[in-house]
């Protein structure tokens, strides 16, 4: 049974979100941070993609924020920024977002991104200085296959010569990059000869060439430069990352979380060159991803996240890391790798979990939304004597084994500067929608049958 004068101190602590006056006191909680991380508990929930939205908005209109980084492919993401600043050749926002072809596709073609990114580009036509405008950018590292090929168009362009030098290193692993995972399989057990040799001289290059133009350009590397040496830095640690699989799943996760701490930094600095100053940057991401690793049995495993290296990184005053959490409702997933989108019902939180206890305190204040600030403050969480249970839902959503697929213990105080919880939320609603996604075939009682 739950104590309930934790229930009634956290009640205290709580304070209502989603109307305008709850965004400034968070505004004021962010500070002068430059770097804000905003979680998700899932990644199919409507509120989750709207209230970071409403968020970022602010972020960037009151705080002067220069971008979004968002927990996907560079090339996709990429198109995306191209629209929203004003270029490429897409005529409409989900014209913008058809880059994004791989499952899982409804986390970025979905009702919620087409606003954002309607916004962003209505936002940046008021924008006077095309350097001064919000971009829209990924951290991830799946697009192995897709990057190389931007790599070479890039360089076809502006020296043929350098393009062809792409080509050759890129073919020792271009062949298998439609199946990456088949690669590392090949490489691990011998099967195939090891190109990260390769990759890391194709990156060494572009690297180069930036290196050039900082020294005799004002400064300044070239927009199209800066993207190719990313797309290049996505197919060298991509390629790492693909061999990481097969050594193990620790291994390959620190990969990757790296890559997007790489990336981040690497976009801060660029946009920095342009403004004269740090880029500011709100990030999109999961709480997994975002949470202080150190605060979780995987950190005690041996895993780090983007989170956790942000931290290490910068000053204190220079981050927030907001997480979001959700007792029961619908969310949009699948039931395994590369299936179709479904409307799920979540089940109601463990008793043990921290979402329990904020499901309690949102009961006992009357907040179906709220917010829990952590940072700086004594606050009952971090006074619990002992870790709760978190939930993770991510692409993928298997009530039947949730306990053992998707809990794990962690410090939520530790873990964050703050916490947005909904009570009961709803599914994200993909452009695309499967015959299994349907609102009207999602009984209260999933999948308990109670």
């Amino acid at each position: 049974m739950i104590d309930r004068t934790i229930i009634a101190a956290l009640q205290a602590e709580a304070r209502p979100f989603g109307g305008a006056d709850d965004y400034e006191y968070l505004l004021d909680c962010i500070g002068d941070a430059s770097i804000v991380l905003l979680g998700e508990a899932t990644h199919g929930t409507r509120e989750f993609y709207r209230l970071r939205a409403g968020i970022t908005r602010r972020l960037i209109v009151e705080k002067g924020f220069d971008a979004v980084a968002v927990e996907a492919d560079w090339p996709d993401a990429l198109r995306v920024s191209r629209y929203v600043q004003h270029g490429g050749d897409d005529m409409a926002a989900e014209q913008a977002l058809s880059g994004f072809k791989r499952f899982p596709q409804w986390m970025w073609r979905n009702h919620e991104t087409v606003d954002l990114v309607n916004w962003l580009r209505l936002h940046n036509g008021h924008v006077a200085s095309p350097a001064r405008r919000a971009g829209f950018y990924g951290l991830d590292l799946y697009s192995l296959q897709q990057s190389m090929h931007a790599v070479i168009a890039y360089l076809q362009e502006a020296d043929p010569a350098a393009a062809q030098r792409a080509r050759e290193r890129y073919s020792c692993i271009d062949h298998m990059a439609d199946d990456p995972q088949r690669y590392g399989h090949a490489t691990t057990f011998g099967m195939k000869e090891d190109c990260a040799r390769e990759v890391v001289r194709q990156l060494t290059e572009l690297t180069y060439q930036a290196n050039v133009h900082l020294k005799l350009s004002g400064g300044q590397v070239p927009d199209e430069l800066f993207y190719a040496q990313q797309n290049a830095r996505v197919a060298q640690n991509a390629e790492t990352y693909y061999r990481a699989m097969f050594m193990g799943r620790d291994e390959s996760w620190n990969v990757r979380d790296s890559h997007m701490a790489e990336t981040l930094e690497a976009l801060r600095e660029h946009i920095g060159q342009r403004t004269g100053k740090p880029g500011r940057i709100v990030v999109w991401a999961h709480n997994s991803h975002l949470g202080d690793a150190r605060a979780t049995e995987m950190g005690e495993h041996g895993q780090l996240n983007l989170g956790q290296l942000v931290r290490e990184r910068y000053r204190p005053e220079d981050t927030f890391l907001l997480g979001f959490t959700t007792h029961t409702g619908t969310v949009t997933a699948a039931t395994d790798w590369d299936g179709p989108a479904e409307l799920k019902q979540v089940v109601a939180s463990r008793p043990d979990s921290v979402e329990r206890l904020l499901h309690e305190a949102s009961v006992a204040s009357g907040l179906p939304q709220l917010l829990l600030p952590l940072r700086g403050r004594d606050s009952m969480l971090a006074r619990l004597p002992s870790r709760h249970l978190q939930r993770a839902i991510g692409v993928i959503y298997r009530p039947d084994t949730e306990r053992h697929s998707h809990y794990f213990h962690a410090d939520a105080a530790r873990q964050f500067d703050a916490l947005v919880h909904v009570d009961r939320s709803t599914a994200l609603q993909p452009l695309e929608r499967s015959a299994l996604w349907r609102q009207d075939e999602v009984p209260e009682t999933y999948p308990s049958g109670l």
